[in-house]
């Protein structure tokens, strides 16, 4: 059950992560060149493919961390299990606390016609995105580390 469950913590950790990063080294650059109407037609459609996905698999992965906290037992492994779950609380918490509300307010903006007082998001977008790649990635590397010592 062991190797199993440790299976899906990686996988889950990694894609998370990888989703992440590729989100911050191709997608965001790509957004911050396009005009306004243009990025908000873009970051519309984007949003379409990463819900529900992204939030399940962050879940799911957080389940997955905390059973395996309990089935590897006392020890470092555990230790570093609990902070993983702590690490993806974070994510989970910059997504819906920070990005979301920003993904709500783009959503409602017509991308035909910006209104004359739009406050460009993407650089708070960014900023609060970096925080969970971030955090998804140190996830990653120590549900490595624990998998590697639990295993």
């Amino acid at each position: 059950m062991i190797h199993l469950v440790s299976v899906v913590v990686l996988l889950g950790s990694g894609i998370v992560a990888g989703v992440f990063f590729a989100v911050a080294v191709s997608v965001l650059p790509a957004l911050a060149a396009m005009s306004p109407d243009r990025y908000l037609h873009t970051h519309q459609l984007l949003g379409k493919g990463y819900h529900p996905a992204m939030p399940l698999l962050v879940n799911a992965t957080l389940l997955a961390d905390i059973a395996l906290a309990v089935l590897v037992g006392p020890g470092t492994a555990r230790a570093l299990l609990i902070a993983t779950a702590v690490g993806i609380v974070v994510v989970e918490a910059v997504s819906h606390l920070c990005n979301a509300p920003i993904n709500k307010e783009v959503g409602r903006t017509s991308a035909q016609a910006p209104p004359a007082d739009w406050r460009d998001p993407r650089p708070r977008w960014r900023r609060w995105h970096m925080v969970r790649t971030a955090a998804a990635l140190l996830v990653l590397v120590l549900n490595s580390y624990a998998v590697t010592l639990g295993g």
